[in-house]
């Protein structure tokens, strides 16, 4: 005896099933957000709450990951501005981080799965970008991009 589905393809799945699949996007998102909050309280413009970057502390080189927690904490406050002139990079990545949250939820909601797949030549810009960012930011002309 051949069954038909009562149901057709495109009705939505059970809630449970919906809420399940979006457990691990939004229990990175809370990640994230106790992270922004911490950071948003515990300001890293005062002294001794955090600790100094050591390649900063050792060599006198900021790194590309230099200014991030003022960053995020100014942009956590609303200004853009001193979170660009911090760290740059980082309110991209903030961005970033954003945009591709938005498309894993999305998917997951619907039972799919994000693959972000990155050639060679893509990896390769990605890295290209953090070494000039890297490399202006610690060059006279390049003094604006300093945390």
């Amino acid at each position: 005896m051949h069954r038909v589905n009562a149901e057709p393809e495109s009705a939505a799945p059970p809630t449970g099933t919906a809420l399940r699949r979006l457990a691990v996007p939004v229990g990175v998102l809370g990640s994230v957000i106790a992270a922004f909050a911490y950071v948003g309280t515990v300001d890293p413009n005062e002294p001794g709450h955090y600790p100094t970057c050591p390649l900063l502390q050792l060599t006198g080189v900021f790194c590309p990951g230099c200014g991030g927690l003022r960053s995020a904490h100014a942009f956590i406050h609303g200004d853009l501005t001193t979170a660009l002139g911090a760290n740059a990079l980082a309110v991209v990545g903030y961005g970033l981080f954003a945009v591709v949250w938005t498309l894993w939820a999305a998917r997951a909601a619907r039972g799919r799965r994000l693959r972000i797949e990155l050639g060679p030549a893509q990896l390769y810009g990605i890295g290209v970008l953090i070494a000039v960012f890297t490399l202006v930011r610690n060059l006279p002309f390049g003094a604006w991009l300093h945390p």
